[in-house]
């Protein structure tokens, strides 16, 4: 294999491309606490703000910061199966947050997370899921398909049909490609046991969508998309079998899909980008968030 020149080396890896990923800024810790802490006090429960902070922090391309944050969500408990549902949890995030950022960073940012949590945790990382639960065979590609497209209505109704056509125009295989790749094998989650992996339900899926795309900025209409699509999933009922009709936390997603729950969905995502960092577009030193 040919050798690559210096000038092209140096060019791949010049400073101002930022080729490499964002290290766990000064303070983020108190960040993630603070968001904790808020999502307590508003009765939020526990997924929900550790969700929308793993899904910010894949965005913004800082696995350093998601070591900390798997620190900040086990600190109250002293469980072993405490932590290893919080890293499960921050692990299928991240592989959600595909459908909203791309492989590359999810590639990255999973892999760095692995390698904190196998050095500072062994016997945790030992214990990681590491069978696969979402493989297309010819007996379950109808079923996949199916909940992609029950996914898609529930989150565009009434406008689902007319979005699809909408996206075809710009190029036929757009919305065949969003359903059949992301919507259906992705986003939706396989029935049955997976195993140790998380769940990632159907009103987390929208609070990940909402974090990844506040995140990156530049992308409004989806962002107001995909809080109206975490509304519309309350709406139909759709949190009460997510959460096991555990009241609490059943409850807790009420509260987040109202006005004030996404207002605080927004301003944390905010917060925590304004301390690791912009890495999609120049971002400006103050984020306001307005609703």
């Amino acid at each position: 294999m040919s050798k690559l020149s210096p000038s092209l080396k140096a060019l791949i890896n010049a400073p101002f491309a930022r080729p490499g990923q964002a290290p766990a800024p000064r303070g983020i810790r108190d960040i993630y606490q603070g968001i904790a802490q808020e999502a307590r006090e508003r009765r939020y429960g526990e997924r929900p703000w550790l969700t929308l902070s793993s899904a910010a922090t894949f965005t913004l391309n800082s696995p350093a910061s998601l070591a900390i944050l798997h620190d900040v969500a086990t600190t109250a408990s002293s469980s072993s199966e405490s932590a290893l549902s919080a890293a499960e949890l921050i692990r299928e995030v991240g592989l959600k947050c595909i459908s909203f950022n791309g492989i590359p960073r999810t590639i990255n940012s999973l892999g760095g997370f692995r390698s904190a949590i196998l050095e500072r945790h062994p016997s945790l990382a030992s214990q990681f899921e590491t069978r696969p639960s979402r493989a297309a065979t010819p007996d379950n590609i109808v079923a996949i398909n199916d909940r992609g497209r029950a996914l898609w209505r529930s989150i565009y109704l009434p406008f689902d049909g007319k979005l699809e056509a909408k996206l075809a125009e710009s190029h036929p295989d757009l919305p065949v490609h969003i359903l059949g790749s992301h919507y259906g094998p992705l986003l939706s989650d396989p029935e049955g046991d997976r195993g140790g992996l998380a769940r990632v339900g159907r009103n987390l899926t929208s609070v990940v969508a909402i974090a990844c795309l506040r995140a990156q900025t530049g992308v409004g209409p989806q962002v107001l998309s995909h809080v109206f699509g975490l509304r519309k999933g309350v709406e139909q009922g759709t949190h009460v079998e997510e959460f096991g009709g555990r009241e609490t936390e059943v409850e807790g997603m009420e509260r987040l899909a109202g006005d004030e729950g996404c207002e605080w969905i927004l301003k944390s995502v905010d917060r925590i980008a304004e301390a690791i960092g912009a890495s999609f577009a120049q971002g400006t030193t103050a984020r306001e968030s307005k609703l």
